[in-house]
């Protein structure tokens, strides 16, 4: 069997517009890596670091800060291993996680209307899971007598699977809203499928890199975070090679790619974590009810660490 030194690291990411600069740091910065697109999200990008299963597994994940701190902190509280932690940072500002229905669905019309209604997520842990609590208790929906979710029932939960599963589950009826990126979304309301009932943004950086234990042993992740540099460096001095690789490989009108790329901030480095950033988004999942005090905190999640004064 080939050794763990000579094999290329298996990078998973979601497939949507934030990919752009990993894209750029394999194309022009010989990113030696396999890059394995995960459209069912965070949720399955920390199944897939945590498995025993080798055609399955992936050694790094870049995906949802929300995600990966609930899943490490449901993991610690278990009394289980997670097997891998937080080791960079590579999108510093907030996500605007839009909330859609059926533009049919009369019966579904605002954010306050949707207590008691279904939520579809992609996975439970997901993003979109961790987020409709955030939303929940931003509402003052959540119970404070109670740190458990299904106890507090702001509304059901359905796992439906990926965004084109979760757009049908709206319209069908197997769901009455999900959240998804402002930006992935946006063209299902131009075209008439879905309709905008809001959105909210999240209270931290929005996306973290991962990784297994064994991928931080050696010095492989140190020349990763390099050639992703490269590439965010890449994609803010080429605009227009971003746009067209946005709307070329991902279903984003160049208006919607050119107005994304007004608001996002990718890290100036994406090696390390500030552990401060990571106890702030413990702190507000547990007040939504995500995560519970045996979740513990930065000190088992981040296996790499910068000094707060390190961001951009």
């Amino acid at each position: 069997m080939t050794s763990n030194a000579s094999q290329k690291l298996r990078i998973g990411y979601v497939p949507e517009h934030f990919s752009t600069p990993i894209a750029f740091a394999q194309k022009h910065f010989a990113l030696d890596a396999e890059l394995i697109s995960e459209p069912l999200g965070t949720g399955a990008l920390a199944s897939r670091l945590k498995t025993s299963d080798e055609a399955y597994r992936i050694d790094v994940a870049i995906g949802l800060t929300e995600g990966f701190v609930a899943d490490l902190g449901k993991t610690h509280a278990a009394g289980d291993q997670a097997g891998y932690g937080i080791v960079g940072t590579y999108v510093e500002s907030p996500l605007c996680w839009a909330i859609s229905t059926g533009a049919e669905r009369d019966d579904v019309q605002s954010v306050e209307g949707l207590r008691g209604k279904k939520v579809g997520v992609s996975r439970i842990g997901s993003g979109s899971y961790v987020m409709s609590y955030v939303l929940a208790d931003q509402q003052g929906w959540l119970s404070a007598s109670s740190s458990a979710p299904a106890e507090q029932a702001p509304f059901g939960v359905e796992q439906i699977g990926d965004f084109a599963a979760l757009r049908a589950a709206v319209r069908g009826g197997k769901a009455d809203f999900f959240m998804w990126e402002h930006f992935t979304t946006k063209h299902y309301w131009d075209s008439g499928e879905l309709k905008r009932i809001g959105e909210i943004y999240t209270p931290w950086p929005s996306w973290m890199v991962c990784a297994r234990a064994s991928a931080s042993a050696d010095g492989k992740l140190a020349v990763m975070a390099a050639k992703i540099n490269q590439g965010v460096r890449w994609f803010r001095e080429h605009p227009r090679e971003a746009v067209e690789h946005i709307t070329k490989t991902m279903r984003y009108s160049r208006e919607d790619a050119e107005a994304w790329m007004e608001t996002v901030r990718f890290a100036e480095d994406v090696r390390g974590v500030d552990p401060g950033v990571i106890d702030e988004t413990v702190g507000v999942l547990r007040k939504a009810g995500v995560l519970d005090g045996a979740a513990g905190g930065s000190e088992h999640m981040v296996t790499i660490q910068r000094a707060a004064s390190g961001q951009a």
